[in-house]
């Protein structure tokens, strides 16, 4: 491997303790009687929350999980990019790069390593961290950056003629842009989502089910999408509360993290209570709140500038979309990606890697093995 160092996880004890007494010390900023999940975040929960974090949740063994398969920092173009690699027991692994999204991080993945790297159809796994989230570079760059970076990654860092590729919200974004700009190394991807309309379409160009789709977003955006209107346009206010406070930081995360889940299962959507507190631990340990939003003015910054589309390339894509997903039409992947799989599930979410990693895992294995 070129330009690779071995990485382990390790947070000192002085940060954990200090965690600690910022835990200890919350002000409560109370909430309206009967609120619920109304207003953002429940305080009844995160008391509750904050509370287990406090009293059970065991740092030391979730950082041993995190470190249970091999880690490194690699020099890619200038940028050191954390990433796990794991190595396929098949006879001919596929080389295959999964891209998290936010507010999640390469954690999202965990539960899948097992099952994609044993078996005749087994895979190289490379699942990095994207610049500016978790152990790699507290930089902010744009998504076709990103791409750039994980092209250089897979053909020059690990030497690979063609590989694969599959991500979910921003790393579809990712996806999507190795796909349209390097369809001579990318041999296939796959997405669980593929964006959304943002009202410059052409209604003329749009199926009947398409504008259902764009109806249903546009809901979305004006109830939910306070998160992605933050961080495209003042990121920088949010981040002295959410990289001082943990428990601001758990609230902002919780409170779109959810995506299309209620509440009551929003530990579900995580994976568990344990993963969902691994997910903002990474976040906070590594201070990269404050990056990680900054993509998205990154990326705002580069459309309002102007930056080309990205063209529709013949790469092969697979395509499942999970209940708790935004439901678009076949018709609408196809704008942007050559769509040979479609498939829809009947439990799982925007998480699904972490909620149902058997199914994701099945759902990978069998279009990558599939294609032709």
């Amino acid at each position: 491997m070129k330009n690779t160092k071995e990485f382990r996880v390790t947070v000192s004890q002085q940060a954990l303790d200090d965690l600690k007494i910022r835990l200890q010390n919350t002000r409560w900023p109370g909430e309206a009687q009967g609120s619920g999940w109304n207003f953002g975040t429940s305080e009844a929960y995160l008391k509750e929350l904050v509370n287990y974090w406090l009293t059970r949740y065991d740092w030391p063994k979730q950082e041993a999980t995190l470190n249970q398969y091999p880690q490194y920092i690699a020099d890619v173009d200038g940028v050191n990019v954390h990433f796990q690699y794991i190595k396929g027991k098949g006879e001919n692994p596929k080389p295959l790069i999964l891209t998290h999204g936010w507010p999640d991080s390469y954690y999202r993945f965990h539960k899948i390593i097992p099952l994609l790297t044993q078996g005749d159809e087994s895979f190289d796994l490379v699942i990095p961290s994207i610049p500016g989230f978790g152990f790699s570079d507290k930089i902010a760059l744009t998504t076709e950056a990103v791409a750039d970076l994980w092209k250089v990654l897979m053909t020059e860092n690990l030497g690979y003629k063609q590989f694969y590729a599959a991500g979910g919200d921003v790393g579809m974004g990712v996806t999507k842009a190795l796909v349209s700009k390097y369809p001579d190394v990318l041999a296939g991807a796959h997405f669980t989502d593929l964006g959304y309309p943002m009202g410059q379409e052409d209604p003329q160009t749009m199926s009947e089910a398409e504008k259902q789709f764009a109806q249903f977003v546009q809901q979305w955006w004006y109830s939910e999408g306070a998160y992605a209107m933050v961080h495209s346009t003042k990121p920088q206010s949010l981040a002295f509360g959410l990289n001082d406070s943990p428990v601001g930081l758990a609230s902002w995360i919780l409170s779109f993290g959810t995506a299309g889940a209620s509440p009551d299962i929003l530990e579900d959507a995580f994976g568990g209570r344990d993963e969902l507190l691994t997910n903002v631990m990474i976040y906070w340990v590594t201070q990269t709140i404050s990056t990680s939003m900054r993509m998205y003015k990154a990326d705002a910054q580069a459309q309002w500038s102007g930056a080309k589309p990205l063209e529709k390339s013949a790469v092969p894509a697979g395509v499942t979309i999970f209940p708790r997903e935004a439901q678009f039409p076949k018709e609408w992947a196809e704008r942007f990606v050559n769509v040979v799989s479609f498939r829809r599930m009947e439990k799982g979410g925007h998480f699904a890697a972490l909620e149902v990693p058997d199914l994701f895992a099945a759902e990978l294995r069998s279009f990558f093995y599939h294609i032709n």
